[in-house]
C-alpha cells in the first residue's frame, strides 16, 4: 500500500490548473460579493493548505439569487424557448465542458481529492453525457390526450415548475452540478445552486461555462455558503418551487420541515445508504474480490451507494477473504495526481476524523481487523484501505453510514437469511448481487429493499438509469426520465366540444 502524500503534487499535471478566479457568489450573470463581504477558505485536502477564498453567501444573497432567478423565469426567454432550442444551447454547455475536460478535473483534484485520472477518464465525460441526454429530452416533453366520458376534450400539459433550490454534496462536485441542472434546464425552469462549502470551485467554474454557452443571465445562480445559512435559506424560502437534495438524512429531514413550514414547495431527496454486496457460492472469487473492493473503496468510500456491507456465503467465505486483504494491500493510496493512485485524501479533516472515530469502534464492538485501519502518510487526510471481519449485524460500522474506505465483511448461509440481513436497515439506496445463478438473481434483486440493484457489477450509474432511494434513503430519481418529473407539473385542459360526430 502506498503511503499518502505529502504534498508533492506532479507538477506537470498541476501546471494544467486554471487559475482560481471564480471564487464569488453567480448572481443573474455577473460573479458578486457576498452581501456581507465575508468569505471562507477551501482546503486542499491533500495538502491541507488554503486553496482560495470563496465569497460567504446568506439568507440575504439567497434573497438576490431567488429574485433573479424569479424574473428569468417569470419574464425571460428559457422557459418560453423552445427546447430544441435550449436543447442546443445546453449541447453548447457540454462541448464547452469536453474543451476544459482537464481544468475541471484538476479543480475536482485539489479541491475534493479526487484521483485526476479518473476525473479525465470517467467523471468529467459523463458530466457531458449527462448534459446531452438531457438536451435531446428538451423537445420531447409533452402531455396527453385525454378520453372523457362526457362531450368534452381533454388534454395534459407538462409545465416547468418554476424557480428550483438544488442543493448539491461534495463527493462529485461536478457531476452533482449537472445530476441536478441538466433535468432542470430541459424542463424550462430557472435555478439557485448551493454547492457543499467543501469543494465549491467546480460549480462556479461550470456556472462561468454555461455563462459563455450561452445560458440567459438569471437561469443558473450559484451561492457559495454553507449549509445551516445560505442551504437553510434556499430550503425555506417563499419564492422557491422545489427543492431538490443529495446528503445526509439529517440534512434532509431539515429540508423537508423547511419545505413544509415555508411554501410547501415538492421535495426530492438522495440520501444515505448502507448498501449490501451479496456474494454467492457460485461467484468467481477473483472478480468478485475486485467488484468488492471497487464497490467499496471507489471515490475513498465517499459515495452514497459504497458497499460497505460485504456479506459472502460460507462456501467461498474463506478463500475470498484472503483475496480481499491480498489485493486491498496493493491498492494504491497517494497523490491524486499521480496516475498510478487509486484512492486520495478524504475530503475534509471532519471527515477524516469521523472515519477515524468508526474505525475505532469497529475494533472496541469486537470486529476483527484484517487490514489498514490507519492514517497514511504525513500531511493531508489519507486513511488506509479497511476491511474487518467477524461483524454483527448490530455493530455500529454495520449500522451507520460512514462514507470512508471502510468495508464490513459478513458470513451468512441461506439465501433466505441474507435477504433479511441485507434489508435489515433504514436504508435503502442500492445494493449489489455476485450470482452466476439466474434464478438466484431474479429471486434477491425483487427481495432486496433498495432503489437501484447491480447484478455482477457496481457503480454502473448511467444517463439513462434512474436512481434514487427506498425508506430512508429518499425519494425522487435522478438521472434517467424519471429525473425530469421533478422539474414539471401536470395541468389538465378540459374544454366543452359541440354537435362531435363521437366522443
Amino acid at each position: 500500500m502506498a503511503e499518502g502524500s505529502n504534498g508533492n503534487i506532479n507538477s506537470e499535471i498541476y501546471k494544467k490548473i486554471p487559475s482560481i478566479k471564480f471564487t464569488k457568489l453567480f448572481i443573474n450573470g455577473d460573479f458578486v460579493d457576498s452581501v456581507s463581504g465575508k468569505t471562507f477558505d477551501t482546503i486542499n485536502p491533500g495538502t491541507e493548505e488554503v486553496i482560495a477564498k470563496i465569497a460567504e453567501g446568506d439568507k440575504e444573497d439567497v434573497d438576490l439569487a431567488v429574485k433573479a432567478a424569479r424574473e428569468a423565469f417569470d419574464h425571460g426567454s428559457w422557459p418560453r424557448m423552445p427546447g430544441c432550442e435550449r436543447g442546443k444551447i445546453m449541447n453548447k454547455f457540454a462541448d464547452l465542458i469536453d474543451e476544459n475536460l482537464e481544468e475541471l478535473a484538476a479543480l475536482e483534484t485539489i479541491d475534493a481529492g479526487k484521483v485526476f485520472s479518473f476525473e479525465t477518464d470517467v467523471d468529467i465525460p459523463d458530466v457531458s453525457k449527462e448534459l446531452r441526454y438531457f438536451a435531446g429530452a428538451a423537445d420531447k416533453i409533452h402531455g396527453r390526450t385525454l378520453k372523457l366520458s362526457r362531450p368534452f376534450q381533454g388534454y395534459t400539459l407538462l409545465e416547468p415548475i418554476g424557480v428550483v433550490g438544488l442543493i448539491i454534496p461534495w463527493n462529485f462536485p461536478s457531476g452533482m452540478f449537472i445530476l441536478k441542472c441538466a433535468p432542470a434546464l430541459a424542463a424550462g425552469c430557472t435555478m439557485v445552486v448551493k454547492p457543499a462549502e467543501q469543494a465549491p470551485l467546480s460549480a462556479l467554474y461550470l456556472v462561468h461555462l454555461a455563462k459563455l454557452a450561452g445560458i440567459p443571465n438569471g437561469v443558473v445562480n450559484v451561492v457559495t455558503g454553507f449549509g445551516h445559512t445560505a442551504g437553510s435559506a434556499v430550503a425555506s424560502h417563499m419564492d422557491i418551487n422545489s427543492v431538490s437534495f443529495t446528503g445526509s438524512t439529517e440534512v434532509g429531514r431539515l429540508i423537508m420541515h423547511a419545505a413544509a413550514n415555508s411554501n410547501l414547495k415538492t421535495v426530492s431527496l438522495e440520501l444515505g445508504g448502507k448498501s449490501p454486496l451479496l456474494i454467492f457460492n457460485d461467484a468467481n472469487v477473483d472478480e468478485a474480490a475486485d467488484l468488492a473492493l471497487f464497490g467499496s473503496l471507489a471515490n475513498k468510500g465517499e459515495i452514497c451507494v459504497c458497499t460497505s456491507r460485504v456479506f459472502v456465503q460460507e462456501g467461498i467465505y474463506d478463500e475470498l477473504v484472503i483475496k480481499l486483504v491480498e489485493k486491498a494491500k496493493t491498492w494504491v493510496v497517494g497523490d491524486p495526481f499521480d496516475p498510478k493512485t487509486q484512492q486520495g485524501p478524504q475530503v475534509d479533516k471532519k471527515q477524516y476524523e469521523r472515519i477515524l472515530s468508526y474505525i475505532d469502534h469497529g475494533k472496541r464492538e469486537g470486529a476483527s481487523l484484517l487490514v489498514g485501519g490507519r492514517p497514511c502518510g504525513d500531511k493531508g487526510y489519507y486513511i488506509e484501505p479497511t476491511i474487518f471481519e467477524n461483524v454483527k449485524d448490530d455493530m455500529l460500522i454495520a449500522k451507520d453510514e460512514i462514507f470512508g474506505p471502510v468495508m464490513a465483511l459478513m458470513k451468512f448461509k441461506t439465501t433466505e437469511e441474507v435477504i433479511t440481513r441485507a434489508n435489515a436497515t433504514t436504508y435503502g439506496l442500492a445494493a449489489g448481487i455476485i450470482t452466476n445463478d439466474l434464478n438466484i438473481a431474479n429471486r434477491v434483486s425483487r427481495s432486496i429493499k433498495a432503489g437501484v440493484i447491480w447484478i455482477n457489477c457496481y457503480h454502473n450509474f448511467d444517463s439513462g438509469c434512474p436512481v434514487g432511494g427506498y425508506k430512508m434513503s429518499g425519494f425522487g430519481k435522478d438521472h434517467g426520465v424519471e429525473a425530469l418529473e421533478k422539474y414539471l407539473q401536470t395541468k389538465a385542459v378540459v374544454t366543452p366540444i359541440y354537435d362531435s360526430p363521437w366522443l
